[in-house]
Order: C-alpha cells, then structure tokens, then sequence
C-alpha cells in the first residue's frame, strides 16, 4: 500500500438555488496514495468535475462543501480560507483544465502566464522563472521552447495549448495533480501522446493524479484505481483490472458495453436508457434503479450502503447484498 496523500471523507457539495441549496456531490469517500492514478468516470452531470473542484477549493460562487473531510497530506483543507487555499493551489496541488482555450488568457503570452506562478509560489525572478519557463516547455514536449514564450494562446494548436497548461500545472512540482478531461476535443494521436506524457511525469515527480473523464479508454490507459459516479453518488470502486474485468453495478456494466471493442467486432453497443436525474428530482432508493434492468422492489425503497466485494473492490448495489452476506 502506497502512502497516503489525499483523503476524502463523505464530503457533500451543494449549491444554492431558488429552490435552496441543492447537493451535487452526496456522501462520497475516497483515497489517493503518492504514485497513484485515480480516473473518476461517469456521464457529464454525474458530479466528477465539481468532485474535484471542492478538493481543490474552486467552486462557483453559489457552491460550498456543506459537510465532510477533505485531508491532504494529513492537514484538513476542507476549511481553509481563500487565501491558504491560494497557497495551496499551484503549490502543492495543481489542475489542467478541461478546454485549454479558455482556461489560457487569450491576452497575456504563454512566457508571462508561465512565469506568474513561479513567481508568486517560488519566488522566483522574473529572469529566473523565465528560464524555467523554458526548461519546463522543453519538458512536456514543445518545440522551439524559447519562441513560445513570446506568443499568445491562439498562435498554438490544440495540442499544445494542453501542453503548456500541463507545464503550468507542474511548474510549482504539486504533489497532487487533477486533470479535468485532458483530452476533450483533441483527436486520437494527441489524446495518446497528451496521456504518455501525463503518466511519464507522474513517475518522475511521484504524483498522485485523479484523472475525470468519461472515456472509458483513457480509463483503460492511465488508471491504477477507478472510481464510478452516478448522479454525485458513488457507486463503484476499485482497480482497473477489477472494474475493466469484474464489473459488479449495473451501471458500470452500462458504461463498458458503450465502449466499441476492436478485438470483438461483433460485439453489440448497448446504450443505458433513460438520463440522468436533475438536482432537485427527489428519488426514493438507488438513483439508478429507473434506468436498470435489474431493479428489485428492494431498489425502489432504500439506498443501497457499499459492499465491500475485495480490500480494493467496493459497489453500492443491493444485488450484491445476498452474496457478500453469504459469500
């Protein structure tokens, strides 16, 4: 087991609206060890980007963390005020953010917006973060380092707009590194590369990373644990092999057959029934049970408690009551 760097403890984020605060992220725990991949999968809605932007105190306005524990490396941030939270941010964790078009300003050069965190968390010169600017454009892949610093987002492709937000992101060496769908809108051979390059500076920096996505491929490709969310819930979670190999709720099920497989050209794509349901839909039992085709009457009246299936496999389904009660 590796060493422990962040903990989640049934951290509930809500948001307020008309009518009242609404919870967007219920009950859920999990853990990260130094070294470790976590990909937190589900549909867009599910709660995975809002998971990560409580653990790393970035919620709109309107949110807040109504109850439960966030711990990084031991110390309780889930209470830090903006400014411990700014010291942290960049420090010692750090985000890539979905769209890097937007998440770059347009109107500052790349030199300048990867000069400002070396500066600030650092304290670095400005001749001094320049140069590390430089050495980290040349880590993550970009050529003609020294040029690039100089020009504005909308002069790079997409590509390595992502790449300079990575080099952002690990300007200030984070111990904890969350990646929000880096590959949303690049194509396949980027995807790859954007992947390869995320997982080789993971080993060199001995990072934790929790990867959101909903592509089950990426899954497949970086992570060591998995952590399955339906509408803010969790529902699942273990290894990769165990998720991939032993999938246990419906759910997961559901996702996986979405997945094209090239090695079963034959295999028949199921899609899941039905959408997810709205914050304020009050749902009595499994919030999934009116998409499942296993549903019981059981489903219907009561949530189900996570089972532990294994020391690493856990699933919030009563289907799998009778067999861990009677293994």
């Amino acid at each position: 087991m590796g060493e422990a760097l962040l903990e989640v403890k049934n951290m509930i984020t809500e948001f307020r609206t008309a009518d009242g605060y609404l919870p967007a992220v219920r009950d859920v725990s999990f853990s990260l060890n130094k070294g470790e991949t976590l990909c937190i999968v589900g549909e867009s809605g599910c709660g995975k980007s809002i998971t990560s932007l409580s653990i790393i105190g970035l919620l709109p306005s309107n949110g807040r963390i109504a109850s439960g524990e966030i711990k990084y490396e031991g110390e309780a941030i889930q209470s830090h005020t903006a400014e411990q939270m700014r010291q942290i941010r960049g420090n010692q964790i750090s985000m890539i953010f979905q769209e890097p078009m937007t998440a770059l300003n347009p109107v500052l050069t790349i030199g300048y917006q990867l000069r400002e965190p070396l500066i600030i968390h650092e304290k670095l010169s400005k001749k001094e973060a320049h140069k590390k600017g430089i050495d980290l454009l040349k880590s993550v892949g970009i050529p003609y380092p020294e040029k690039r610093m100089s020009q504005y987002p909308h002069e790079l492709s997409g590509g390595m707009r992502q790449r300079v937000m990575i080099a952002i992101a690990l300007s200030c060496n984070p111990g904890l590194l969350i990646a929000d769908e880096p590959t949303t809108a690049l194509d396949v051979t980027i995807q790859a590369q954007i992947l390869d390059l995320i997982n080789d500076l993971k080993q060199e920096y001995h990072m934790g990373v929790i990867m959101v996505t909903h592509d089950m491929g990426v899954v497949a490709e970086v992570a060591d644990r998995v952590m399955v969310m339906y509408a803010g819930k969790k529902v699942e979670e273990g290894t990769v092999e165990e998720i991939f190999n032993h999938p246990k709720h419906p759910y997961t099920v559901g996702l996986l057959n979405s997945v094209p497989d090239v090695d079963k050209p034959d295999f028949e794509l199921e899609a899941i029934p039905g959408s997810l349901p709205s914050l304020n839909q009050q749902i009595q039992g499994c919030r999934f049970h009116d998409r499942c085709k296993f549903a019981m009457e059981t489903c219907k009246q009561q949530e189900p408690p996570a089972f532990d299936l294994s020391h690493s496999h856990s699933v919030s389904c009563w289907l799998e009551a009778e067999e861990v009660t009677n293994p």
